[in-house]
């Protein structure tokens, strides 16, 4: 891509814009495309195969332009990543708006949209790419942890120690799950096709080692099972053909793979390598025959996702990770591809029904100590919260930052504002040395309209009901968010989801105060809602527990108590 060139975002107090309120997605838009944190950042590609932070070089440049220009009473508005307009609205009002590749209905297809992107007339924003508040591999860790703890307390008494995790992908997304298994002290092998990015993980030390073979990797995890030591594994090889072949070495006795996920870019057959095509060849393939080279991959697809039913048929724990790898080998001709779970019904609809979700900050002074600062005053905030103290000593010993220093924990209802407050007082009086962006990820409670992932399985059949992610957005727009944004596709693929992300900021002012405190109390309000509204009776007693307003509270409580098909208790 012409134009292309290193962005890292600004460090310090300076300011280059007019106030923190517009520094603040200056820099965070800089920093998705730090090359410590973006995948192809030449191609302005965060993460996720395409996920892009700016539709090109030239909007790039635009935006950057635009938010140093812009006043405390104004709002930029972005479409799929290019700046369309500047608008005089209030301080109150969102600094940014922005909508990501947003298509109507029967429009909704790849093909369309490729079409479209071809032109340069859309890009896709994936999640937190086209939001701005991607903050690397870190981002999804903490959600992959959760997971696999949830995994280790339904299936083997609490703990993945003395187990073995089969995945694949080890990319943006991927890449966290070597971490989060051995953090739960189980073994993970975790397969990719580009040796660069397993090197990557290695560097980072998201993941310890890379096999030799396949030999070599049964040997290696089967000494750390034994040894109830956690250890990750990375394999150099095509998914679809190492799935199979493990599964057969699993049969035959070689070794027991207790858990089995993926974590591809599965959600756009362009991003996944079907066998036969080597990496080197993969993007010219591409061009050469999109059509057919979506056809193989959906075959490779079905390969890979027989061999994942198959070891569920033999007694492992397998689940979808919301790469929507089922539908893709379902269309590669594979009838038993949503034989397992998504993992969301699986195992995180009770945290959901609480608000709870990922709730994430960035020190804008590039300064690690604030980040330390923050851990602490955290902890201090939530003495009780045991669990929250593991993951944050946990992520300080482990986690290396990327890009500006960040972190990330998981949150409910009632408990964000509180954090969000906290984080405004340590910058008014000085504790931290600047700002602090506070963001999510899309991947959260009332968020996401997602059949195949967030709202797969809901217990009154609305999982395509898109209103609440479009209610969450109008939500925080007019509760005082810095930024907000609505997407279409994230990771699971366009014509499959709509999600909506908002970003808080931290300056130490009166006004961010109040914004904060009512952000976030009002975003994780809706994740309660959503639950109530559909029949979840945790999310009920949340809501009669802690105030929630809900104005046809007794239909809920009628509708919940009807139902036999409860959510499984954490």
């Amino acid at each position: 891509m012409e134009g292309a060139r290193p962005v890292r975002a600004p460090r310090g107090t300076e300011l280059t814009c007019k106030s923190w309120a517009t520094e603040a997605p200056l820099r965070m838009l800089m920093n998705n495309l730090d090359p410590e944190v973006a995948e192809r950042p030449d191609d302005l590609v965060v993460y996720g195969g395409t996920g892009r932070a700016a539709r090109s070089w030239e909007a790039f440049d635009a935006i950057v332009e635009s938010l140093k220009e812009l006043e405390e009473d104004e709002t930029l508005l972005v479409q799929s990543g290019k700046p369309v307009g500047v608008l005089r609205t209030n301080e109150w009002a969102p600094r940014v708006l922005i909508a990501n590749s947003n298509l109507v209905g029967d429009w909704a297809t790849w093909e369309h949209f490729r079409e479209l992107e071809a032109e340069g007339l859309m890009m896709y924003g994936q999640m937190t790419a086209g939001s701005w508040i991607y903050i690397a591999t870190q981002g999804i860790l903490q959600g992959t942890y959760e997971t696999f703890a949830a995994v280790g307390r339904k299936r083997f008494g609490g703990t993945l120690a003395g187990t073995i995790t089969l995945t694949g992908g080890c990319g943006g997304m991927g890449g966290a799950q070597p971490l989060a298994v051995t953090l739960n002290d189980g073994v993970c092998l975790v397969v990719d096709v580009d040796r660069t990015r397993l090197e990557r993980r290695v560097g980072k030390r998201y993941l310890h080692e890379i096999a030799d073979d396949l030999d070599d990797a049964i040997a290696r995890a089967n000494a750390a099972k034994e040894e109830e030591r956690g250890l990750s594994i990375g394999i150099v090889g095509n998914a679809a053909e190492v799935f199979p072949a493990l599964l057969e070495r699993h049969t035959a006795g070689d070794l027991t793979i207790d858990v089995v996920t993926d974590q591809t870019s599965a959600h756009d057959p362009l991003s996944y390598l079907p066998l036969g095509i080597s990496v080197e060849d993969w993007q010219a393939e591409v061009e050469r025959d999109p059509e057919g080279f979506t056809r193989r991959a959906q075959k490779s697809m079905a390969a890979h996702v027989k061999a994942m039913v198959e070891l569920q048929d033999a007694g492992a724990e397998v689940f979808d990770y919301g790469n929507s790898i089922r539908d893709e080998a379902r269309k590669g001709g594979y009838d038993r591809a949503f034989e397992f779970p998504g993992f969301v019904p699986a195992y995180i609809r009770p945290l959901f029904c609480e608000g709870l979700g990922p709730f994430r900050w960035v020190a804008l002074s590039g300064d690690p100590e604030d980040i330390r600062v923050t851990d602490q005053a955290l902890k201090e905030l939530f003495p009780e919260n045991e669990h929250l103290h593991r993951w944050l000593d946990a992520a300080d010993e482990f986690v290396e930052f990327e890009g500006l220093p960040a972190r990330i924990c998981w949150l409910g209802y009632g408990e964000r504002h509180r954090a969000g407050m906290l984080f405004n007082r340590l910058v008014r009086e000085g504790k931290v040395s600047a700002p602090i962006v506070i963001g999510r990820d899309h991947l959260d409670s009332g968020s996401v309209a997602s059949p195949y992932r967030e709202t797969e399985a809901m217990k009154d059949g609305t999982d395509a009901v898109a209103d609440w992610p479009l209610l969450n957005a109008l939500t925080s727009a007019s509760s005082g968010a810095a930024w907000t944004s609505i997407h279409h596709g994230g990771g699971v693929g366009i014509g499959r989801s709509i999600h909506a992300g908002q970003v808080g900021l931290a300056d130490g002012t009166e006004l961010a105060e109040r914004k904060l405190e009512a952000l976030l109390t009002n975003d994780p309000a809706m994740g309660v809602f959503r639950h109530v509204d559909a029949g979840y009776q945790r999310a009920v007693d949340v809501a009669d527990e802690r105030g929630v307003r809900v104005p046809m509270m007794d239909a809920a409580r009628r509708k919940a108590a009807g139902s036999t098909d409860e959510v499984a208790e954490g």
